[in-house]
């Protein structure tokens, strides 16, 4: 085995910073690119599966900022195992959203249910107009036979993939 200095273990959280912070900028503007630009709306389910980006993305960039500056081990994997399960959790939310997409189980009733209260019989067709009901578990968009939520499992799964790597191999330092 070749000997490895301690820089080393700080280069493998550096370089896992940057690759989960990069993965999840580019993921996260491409979800605003369909939504903005190609109006793809998101529904609830898509939205809530954002939520694990605006976390990793400023805790990767912390993350990366510490190991540059020589932070001590333990804070780098504590950031990188948050980071792990913060994607895994999020490769959940989507396997969850692909399954209600695909129909093998029921989605939540705010966004596979019946369309709820309208309003008043009055101003029903005016309300009709302004709602546009994004539903769960219609897909709005496919490539390869994968939705955006399926798409999302697998950036998720890699991400956490990468944030295991990195807290593993900064964590052999201990064993040697």
């Amino acid at each position: 085995m070749a000997n490895s200095s301690p820089r080393d273990d700080v280069d493998a959280a550096l370089v896992a910073a940057i690759a989960i912070t990069g993965i999840a900028t580019v993921t996260l503007a491409g979800a605003w690119f369909f939504q903005l630009v190609l109006d793809i709306r998101p529904c609830q389910l898509c939205l809530e599966q954002r939520y694990a980006y605006y976390v990793v993305i400023p805790l990767g960039l912390l993350l990366a900022l510490a190991a540059a500056r020589g932070a001590p081990r333990p804070v780098l994997l504590t950031g990188l195992v948050v980071i792990a399960l913060a994607t895994l959790g999020n490769a959940g939310l989507a396997t969850y959203h692909s399954g209600v997409e695909w129909g093998l189980w029921k989605g939540p009733t705010e966004c596979t249910g019946p369309v709820g209260d309208l309003g008043s019989a009055g101003n029903l067709l005016q309300r009709l107009d302004s709602v546009k009901v994004v539903r769960c578990d219609e897909v709005q968009w496919r490539f390869l036979g994968l939705s955006l939520a399926g798409y999302n499992v697998l950036i998720s799964l890699l991400m956490a993939a990468i944030a295991a790597w990195g807290a593993i191999r900064s964590a052999r330092r201990d064993l040697r």
